[in-house]
């Protein structure tokens, strides 16, 4: 047997390499994690801690209003970006010791710095430190992918908006997918005049499209200006900061901030994975197998890297996997089907199973359940937001195959859906 430094190196001390570390640590291995940014990776850093914060605080907006017909005289509300984005950023700095108090509670080493496979048992810690293990785990995450284009200079994406200097007046938020959704309700709830640019007919492709088309006018209720089929063709800035951003059909728009929603890529440049030889994907994904091992049987990668369902508890569940088959006596595999699924747009997205276009497309026969209607709170708030829920059922079994919800705390509610349709339950 070979004298390495650790049973298990981990490169990346997200969601995903934490949980591994901690786990495996706990099995009786020896484990270190190197990690060059901040600890708890995208979610707890630029992800979804702080984006559901700046969600709770932008529906306050709206809270306050509703107060009003229920008898309440509060006055002119005022808000104050500092006060939203510093305690967010406290909030995250404990987090951020929280997770570096558990991996040291569970034995784990963490080393601070930047990983790189040297070979298949080794890696180099930034310019110097190199170190020896037995096992590799890449769980180095995603990154935003921001395109070319001219002016791209001038743009910013999720990482920068939650620390920005000073809430800007108009925003222009390009992209269709959930984290352009979600960022264009927070900057309308915080007083923002707000355009979302999507270059297709509508957004949030891959959700159900009874959902898509009801959040669309869920959001143009609340003075988010929807602009579908509209592509940038460049961002230009003018001497006083003003973002002009110019439109292939010759329009032009005019913001303070110009943010860009346009995907997350597998971050996994500059590893060293051609040198020892890792397989990697089309789209940069580092390729892995049911068990996450890649084509050099002692490293392994889970998470965002490789590019499978891009969630917390997803990575989270990949790093059991990997700490209890390696050093638990175990032999685990993933089911991917049916995790349920919020977007925290205002109101919320809840979704878990089959949409109803997939269940067409797998050639079965389902019938569906439909009902929209205004919460018994706006009856009285007189605001015009309503709800929608659809099941989606399979005739010949009763099965709900399908469950799709836009309301407020339809992320809470979807896991106990998620439960039961996990479960088998029937619409009876």
């Amino acid at each position: 047997m070979a004298n390495w430094d650790y049973d298990l190196f981990v490169i990346g001390a997200g969601s995903g390499g934490v949980r591994a570390s901690r786990m495996s640590a706990q099995h009786g291995a020896r484990v270190a994690v190197v990690e060059g940014r901040y600890l708890g990776g995208t979610c707890v850093n630029v992800g979804c801690v702080p984006k559901k914060l700046f969600v709770y605080g932008s529906h306050f907006s709206e809270d306050f209003e509703d107060a009003a017909g229920y008898g309440w005289n509060l006055g002119a509300a005022e808000f104050d970006w500092p006060t939203l984005r510093d305690n967010k950023t406290r909030e995250i700095e404990r987090l951020n010791a929280s997770y570096r108090n558990l991996l040291e509670n569970a034995g784990v080493e963490i080393i601070n710095g930047f990983g790189r496979l040297r070979d298949r048992h080794t890696i180099q810690i930034d310019a110097g430190r190199t170190v020896t293990a037995q096992h590799i785990l890449i769980a180095t995450g995603g990154w935003p992918h921001l395109p070319e284009f001219p002016g791209r200079e001038h743009v910013i994406t999720s990482n920068e908006a939650f620390y920005l200097d000073a809430f800007p007046e108009r925003v222009v938020v390009v992209g269709g997918g959930y984290i352009a959704v979600e960022f264009a309700g927070i900057f309308r709830g915080l007083g923002a005049a707000t355009t979302l640019l999507y270059r297709g007919p509508l957004f949030l492709r891959g959700f159900d499209d009874t959902v898509r088309t009801f959040v669309a006018n869920q959001l143009r209720e609340k003075h988010i200006d929807l602009q579908f089929d509209a592509t940038v063709e460049r961002v230009e800035r003018s001497a006083n900061g003003t973002r002009r951003v110019v439109l292939t059909d010759g329009r032009v728009l005019a913001a303070d901030l110009v943010l860009f929603a346009t995907g997350r890529s597998p971050n996994a440049g500059d590893l060293g994975l051609h040198e020892v030889g890792v397989e990697v994907t089309a789209r940069g994904a580092i390729a892995v197998d049911d068990r996450y091992r890649t084509n050099v049987d002692n490293i392994y990668a889970i998470g965002d890297v490789i590019d499978r369902v891009q969630l917390t508890p997803v990575a989270l569940a990949e790093g059991m996997v990997v700490a209890d088959n390696l050093f638990n006596g175990a032999d685990r595999t993933l089911d991917y089907s049916g995790i349920p699924t919020a977007v925290f747009c205002q109101p919320n997205i809840g979704t878990v199973g089959l949409t109803e276009a997939e269940s067409k497309r797998q050639h079965m026969t389902v019938r569906i359940f439909e009902s929209t209607f205004k919460p018994m709170k706006h009856t009285m708030s007189g605001r015009n937001e309503r709800t929608l829920m659809k099941l989606i059922v399979d005739v010949d079994s009763d099965r709900v195959v399908g469950a799709h919800m836009v309301g407020p705390d339809a992320g809470e509610i979807i896991q106990g859906i998620g439960v039961a349709l996990k479960a088998g339950a029937t619409k009876a």
